[in-house]
């Protein structure tokens, strides 16, 4: 069995699981909720907009705050990422703990399918999802592309830093899932080790600091430039690390268990 083969049959018992249904109907329907908010505050302000030389447009005020509150807080805090910190958490949950929980990774075993490539059918099943997911949340602000002013390569920027922060999550998640013996128990280890890496630097930014290896492990530190607009080797290097150290942990867990027997 190959390794798309695995990705085939997770992604085909995602989509018969009523909870990814479930995810998937709530959380579009906050997101076109937070769109058309936006889309209203915008078109509000269009006068004082029009006065503002080189002031923020549609992408800066609709599509970037769509994907996340990183950059504008207030009042409406659940963007993509947000909802992502605890949306992944529930859905990569069972992904192994449920199959350990259940008496069916022997099975995985059996077949006499590799550790590591269990680990990436799985994690490639749940990166369609998610992509699918993204793709639905940008149909939003993109379905005014025709009428408005799009900085195409802002809102890409964007997208590839929401899309790095699904994968890094996604990761984190089968990781905890492999290490949990019942799928809750992975849940609270994925949302408390996202929530971690999202405000990991909150207390060091509140003793005004600006550096340091706090800020350097932090999500945050690393996404907010990709929401502006602004992608470098760096930030994308540290999601990458992220994705590789928490799929071999998952990998190397799996392994030890398949030795055993």
């Amino acid at each position: 069995m190959s390794v798309l083969a695995v990705t085939r049959l997770e992604l085909r018992r995602l989509f018969v699981r009523p909870l990814a249904w479930v995810l998937a109907a709530l959380t579009l329907a906050q997101l076109a909720w937070r769109f058309t908010l936006l889309l209203g505050g915008f078109l509000a302000g269009q006068i004082k907009l029009a006065a503002l030389p080189g002031g923020p447009g549609y992408t800066d005020l609709v599509g970037v705050p769509m994907l996340s509150s990183i950059l504008t807080g207030g009042i409406l805090p659940f963007g993509m990422v947000e909802l992502a910190l605890v949306i992944v958490p529930l859905l990569t949950m069972s992904s192994l703990a449920g199959e350990r929980s259940n008496g069916t990774l022997p099975l995985w075993f059996a077949a006499g399918l590799p550790a590591s490539r269990i680990v990436l059918g799985k994690y490639l099943a749940l990166m369609l999802w998610l992509v699918l997911w993204l793709a639905l949340a940008l149909a939003m602000p993109l379905s005014l592309a025709h009428g408005v002013t799009l900085d195409w390569g802002k809102l890409a920027a964007a997208s590839l830093g929401t899309l790095l922060t699904l994968a890094a999550l996604a990761a984190i998640g089968v990781a905890s899932s492999a290490y949990a013996s019942h799928a809750s128990i992975a849940a609270t280890i994925a949302l408390t080790m996202g929530l971690a890496l999202a405000g990991v630097n909150i207390a060091v930014q509140k003793a005004g600091a600006t550096s340091g290896v706090f800020n350097w492990l932090a999500l945050s530190s690393h996404l907010e430039d990709m929401m502006r607009g602004l992608v470098s080797v760096s930030d994308v290097a540290w999601f990458l690390l992220v994705i590789v150290v928490a799929l071999a942990l998952a990998s190397q867990r799996l392994a030890a268990e398949k030795e055993r027997g």
